[in-house]
């Protein structure tokens, strides 16, 4: 099978969800939007326009069984090309956009695509069209505990120190990072609010583990992956209750979910005060790439059989039934 992938910029996620399919014999090709992107500098119209005759080219020369758009951007180029069958998968801020022209754009290549993926239930719950929940899968042979004063002197962290992790940008306004600091005053502990950008992924895991726990403020989300990334290394989070974070930690140990600044302090308090390490690992289900992989593997055989196509090149492990998540409106 070989799927061409198209994509506004690149995420580890989607990096992940390509190697787990190149791992079970799909060939891959990626392209993405001309030009370089920053959150300070958005690509232009000019730079999509360019994307689309790249698009049909390599629809007419390239030997595809089926288009994968990732990203409400990339759907009209998509839908645009005539001739294969097209799967369109949402990231979150596209679909929750407060920008109501991509939200639009968003649901519209949900709709008329042949086959609609969104990553969470707090999505699934936005989308009015036929679609499938499929979780982006967490690499955990990657994101595992390790010991926390090995972690810290990894990173180069005081081993005393009561650490709070903000792993995003503190500038990104839907973080809300004056926040992360307001509930942290309230709490009736010292702890410091540490912010990271630019840190490798590979060594993501060591600041996970290094800190007391994962602290997320955001306004709004379709994730967090780093909740999900926490949970696999039993680092506690304490977080409002946005996105997929409820239904991914509501139950594990020593985490807390809730919209009022006095709960989280107190969260803060709670976990400091214990082991500073949750159950994440052993309670989550769907955490791993390899589930992933399969219900990507099955929403693309049944889109290729929908449209008459020959699925019998996939190997017996793909084309085997798989459990997922189905949404019918």
């Amino acid at each position: 099978m070989h799927v061409l992938h198209l994509i506004t910029t690149t995420r580890s996620f989607f990096e992940q969800q390509i190697s787990v399919l190149e791992d079970r014999g799909v060939d891959c090709t990626v392209i993405g939007v001309p030009g370089e992107y920053t959150a300070d500098s958005p690509r232009t119209p000019t730079d999509y326009l360019r994307f689309y005759p790249q698009v049909l080219s390599h629809v007419r020369t390239g030997d595809y069984d089926l288009v994968h758009g990732h990203y409400g951007l990339v759907a009209p180029f998509a839908l645009a090309q005539p001739t294969r069958p097209v799967v369109m998968s949402l990231w979150g801020t596209d679909l929750m956009s407060d920008m109501g022209w991509l939200e639009t754009i968003s649901r519209y290549g949900a709709r008329f695509a042949d086959a609609a993926i969104v990553p969470s239930p707090a999505m699934s719950r936005e989308l009015d069209v036929d679609h499938l929940e499929i979780p982006f899968g967490i690499d955990t042979d990657l994101f595992r505990p390790i010991p926390r004063r090995d972690a810290r002197e990894r990173v180069g962290w005081d081993a005393d120190e009561r650490i709070a992790l903000f792993p995003y940008d503190p500038d990104r306004d839907e973080k809300d990072y004056p926040r992360a600091e307001r509930i942290a005053a309230l709490a009736d502990a010292e702890l410091d609010v540490r912010t990271i950008e630019g840190v490798p992924y590979e060594e993501m895991p060591y600041y996970m583990n290094a800190s007391d726990l994962l602290l997320v403020t955001s306004k709004r989300e379709a994730g967090p992956m780093a909740v999900k990334e926490a949970a696999a290394c039993n680092v506690p989070v304490v977080s409002t209750d946005v996105g997929f974070v409820r239904e991914t930690v509501g139950e594990v140990d020593n985490c807390v979910v809730s919209d009022d600044d006095r709960e989280l302090a107190a969260g803060l308090e709670s976990v400091l005060a214990g082991s500073r390490r949750s159950n994440g690992r052993e309670v989550i289900d769907g955490l791993s790439l390899e589930s992933m992989g399969d219900r990507l593997i099955e929403c693309y055989r049944t889109v290729l059989e929908q449209r008459g196509r020959d699925t019998t090149e996939l190997s017996p492990e793909q084309t085997e039934d798989r459990e997922g998540t189905y949404h019918g409106i």
